[in-house]
């Protein structure tokens, strides 16, 4: 009974991952979008010279709206794209029923170019057109070079806000605890400290999604959310003295 209960629990949590596993990319670049922008404004503000609560606000701000935003995209450019491929499966229906001979030659042409030929080329055409679902997916596949997209549109775009929030957050941390419970000094550096290994945990997942070298992919996530905070920490500084010189 014991054996059987784990099993079930083992195959729940294994399927649980492969559903998360399906929108780990998703994942990795909302929280890379989420943790440089946020860590930007954060240098941006620091650079001019603002307090931790103009920091907070304009921090949450920009992790809410950009994460919405960016979710928002995500959606909508996979909504268009199961779209685009449907309104084409049904031509490719239509086709297949209403120029049967046409659509059957384009199957032959597709094979042939593949090194098919002679009877072998012919009883893969039969083959082929004689269902007429494994006759459309095909040229949706080999014609048209479409592939239908099998993930869910809301899970995409639920998946990276989530995950834009969850790692965006990780420079405010600081801001935050400080703002209720004063540290001192040195917020700024710790807060580069955090989101440093914010970067370090996203850049390795990121390595998983792309079966890359990690120490690669940490490494260029650092630099490039270097960069981003260090550009957004000296045109604040910038304006600030434009400002208020």
């Amino acid at each position: 009974m014991t054996t059987h209960h784990n099993e079930d629990v083992i195959h729940r949590k294994s399927g649980l991952f492969k559903r998360f596993e399906k929108y780990l990319g998703e994942f990795v670049y909302g929280g890379i979008d989420g943790c440089v922008t946020t860590f930007a404004v954060v240098a941006g503000s620091v650079g001019a010279g603002l307090d931790s609560a103009v920091i907070i606000i304009l921090g949450f701000a920009n992790l809410l709206a950009d994460g919405f935003a960016m979710s928002i995209g995500a959606y909508l450019s996979t909504r268009s794209e199961k779209d685009n491929y449907h309104k084409h499966k049904q031509i490719e229906y239509w086709e297949v029923a209403n120029l049967p001979e046409v659509e059957r030659e384009e199957v032959r042409e597709i094979y042939a170019k593949k090194g098919f030929e002679g009877e072998l080329l012919e009883k893969v055409v039969d083959v082929i057109t004689s269902d007429t679902d494994v006759w459309v997916n095909t040229m949706m596949k080999e014609e048209l070079e479409m592939i239908e997209e099998d993930r869910s549109p809301f899970w995409i775009g639920t998946t990276t806000y989530i995950s834009f929030i969850l790692i965006g957050l990780i420079p405010l941390i600081t801001y935050v605890v400080d703002y209720i419970s004063p540290i001192g000094k040195n917020l700024f550096l710790i807060a580069s400290v955090l989101t440093a290994f914010g970067f370090i945990i996203i850049g390795w997942l990121k390595t998983y999604v792309n079966q890359t070298s990690a120490w690669k992919g940490i490494l260029e996530t650092l630099v490039l959310g270097g960069i981003a905070a260090v550009v957004a920490y000296f045109v604040g500084d910038f304006l600030e003295q434009l400002i208020s010189g």
